[in-house]
């Protein structure tokens, strides 16, 4: 009788076990790019992909002297010494920007020693990325054509989901008047609280802006939209009983993945839905893509994800001045320490 060798199958054996253990450590310390190249080696569990740190800019309509200019480099280089995870820039510019951007990013790299990874993003391929939906928020979150709030840029975090390649799945869109005070990697982890539901993550408004939007509505009717956050319930039977100041745009934590898999968002974003929500709230804001934040967030507040004031302590204090000084005060606190200072309204950021 024919018996195989023994050797020959000791030998298989050996072969296969060592090839099972080459990809386990392939699967286990290595992972792609989606351009063939590979990362630094990083322990993983097997399959799984490594967390994203996206940081997208805005950057366009600069000039030499542009106080932009001055605002995007700082950012950068205050990102830079401070982040302790490997970030990717995604930044969107038009023709005459393009050029500033990439001295200012040449001299922050130069400065810091430091890599940096970016990418740029054609502003007019964006802006028709997401026409359909400009044409339905500028009418009402917009104020007169062609000014500051009238352009597409500021709902480029609305349809940011079509402009980011299809394989990144967070981002975190931020402006350029902010300044770092803790490391940015606090920010990404706040995508590991997200509730199942959430689609963006965006901090408080500190001002009374949306007290003053909703004046109309809140004559009428006895809301808790617009008010300011109480440390007790002052209604019981309404959306938010301890009040809802709105959201500030500044730093939006955007959960790419879920906008794309939602058909309730694409709902949302209908002409149809806008017209109702801003009608039931006689709504008429100014503020661009934070003005609908604020309305989804009272309507529909399974979407968005409240996350702290210390991750946009806003500075802006205009509101305090300009009629609302008896009330500005319980807006404008924030008892969370600061991640993220924001000089909104041209506000100096002390460092």
């Amino acid at each position: 009788m024919y018996a195989p060798k023994k050797p020959k199958l000791r030998f298989l054996l050996k072969l296969g076990i060592l090839i099972a253990a080459l990809l386990v450590v392939y699967f286990t310390f290595f992972h792609y790019n989606s351009d063939g190249s590979a990362n630094d080696a990083t322990f993983l569990l097997p399959f799984k992909k490594p967390k994203e740190y996206n940081v997208w800019l805005i950057f366009t309509k600069v000039s030499q002297r542009s106080p932009l200019r001055y605002k995007f480099h700082n950012l950068l280089e205050n990102i830079l010494n401070i982040s302790s995870v490997p970030l990717k820039f995604h930044i969107i510019v038009d023709n005459s920007s393009k050029q500033l951007a990439v001295g200012e990013i040449s001299d922050v790299v130069s400065h810091s020693n430091k890599a940096i990874f970016y990418k740029f993003y054609d502003v007019e391929a964006c802006a028709r990325a997401i026409s359909d939906i400009v044409d339905v928020m500028t009418p009402h979150f917009s104020s007169k054509p062609g000014t500051y709030y009238s352009d597409a840029l500021f709902y480029i975090s609305l349809g940011l989901y079509r402009i980011a390649p299809p394989s990144q799945r967070t981002a975190l869109l931020l402006d350029c008047d902010l300044y770092f005070k803790k490391d940015i990697r606090l920010v990404f982890e706040e995508f590991d609280k997200f509730k199942p539901t959430a689609l963006f993550g965006l901090a408080p408004e500190l001002t009374p802006v949306y007290r003053h939007v909703l004046q109309t509505y809140k004559v009428k009717k006895n809301s808790t939209f617009g008010e300011y956050y109480h440390s007790k319930a002052i209604s019981s039977n309404m959306q938010h009983p301890r009040g809802f100041q709105g959201y500030n745009s500044g730093v939006v934590l955007i959960n790419l993945s879920a906008i794309r898999k939602s058909k309730e968002y694409s709902q949302i974003i209908r002409n149809e839905t806008v017209q109702y929500l801003t009608s039931k709230y006689k709504f008429r804001g100014h503020l661009g893509d934070q003005d609908f934040y604020t309305l989804i967030g009272f309507e529909y507040p399974d979407l968005i994800q409240t996350i702290n004031c210390g991750f946009n302590r806003q500075l802006c204090v205009w509101w305090r001045e300009h009629g609302y000084r008896d009330v500005f005060d319980f807006y404008f606190k924030c008892q969370h320490p600061a991640v993220i200072l924001h000089g909104n309204c041209n506000t100096k950021i002390p460092k």
